[in-house]
């Protein structure tokens, strides 16, 4: 068992004031994954939110290094979605549940994990009172080793934590009303500077033409930019972005 020095527990301690301090949903979840990695080894992470209207879905993700919303391939191929949505919160390694020489052959591995160069995966469900909130994926890259049983002690420590922060802002219609700023967007979506700018420009209501213009590119590079922002983002349109973000800082 790893034993946690003092530095460790105070990066924990700074952690859970954050779940509970740090007001914007979104915000606290993309400052989480910033700490944790200080504590537990991955390259990259998503973390989702359960759908409010109670349908079994994931929505909202926040990214560390991933370079798209996977969520509906998540919910088309996930071999787990029995445990994801059980209303119980568990932490446990993809290799838990399934032995790897099967995994690798699966569709979800294929369009998930290749794709990505990811091979193993630590899930933190979160749920409170028999409902899910949210979950939490850890991924590492191939080549390195599979996740460990410290790995799973230290998310305990932390996911009741994590849990009730998620279902108290549920429950209070938090998690749904909330808009980004433009720079929280920025740092949760791990938007590109150029998709920065252009966020920007779109939220103060200049139209297409006067972006191509001020920043020289054509409408079909404009058009690209917008979708993988969209993308990020898991939106499909201008209205959906304004209910999202806020238009000033």
């Amino acid at each position: 068992m790893r034993t946690l020095e003092t530095n460790d527990w105070i990066m924990l301690n700074n952690i859970i004031y954050n779940i509970y301090t740090v007001e914007n949903i979104s915000e606290m979840r993309s400052q989480f994954l910033e700490q944790i990695r200080m504590l537990l080894d991955f390259d990259s992470a998503d973390f989702f939110l359960a759908s409010a209207n109670g349908e079994n879905k994931l929505t909202n993700p926040v990214f560390y290094h991933c370079r798209e919303n996977l969520s509906e391939n998540y919910d088309a191929l996930d071999y787990s979605r029995g445990i994801l949505y059980s209303g119980q919160s568990l932490i446990y390694r993809e290799t838990d549940i399934i032995s790897d020489d099967v995994r690798v052959q699966t569709e979800y591995y294929k369009r998930v994990y290749k794709p990505n160069n990811w091979h193993y995966s630590l899930q933190m469900i979160l749920a409170m009172n028999k409902e899910f909130v949210g979950v939490i994926t850890f991924y590492r890259t191939v080549g390195k080793k599979d996740f460990e049983y410290d790995d799973i002690f230290l998310l305990d420590l932390l996911k009741d934590h994590m849990a009730y922060r998620l279902y108290k802002s549920k429950e209070s219609g938090n998690v749904s009303d909330e808009k980004l700023t433009v720079s929280a967007a920025v740092e949760a979506y791990e938007l590109t500077r150029r998709e920065e700018t252009i966020l920007r420009r779109l939220m103060e209501g200049e139209d297409n033409v006067v972006i191509c213009e001020k920043l020289t590119i054509t409408p079909n590079t404009l058009k690209k930019h917008i979708l993988n922002i969209y993308r990020k983002l898991g939106i499909k349109n201008r209205v959906q972005l304004f209910k999202m973000i806020k238009e000033k800082e």
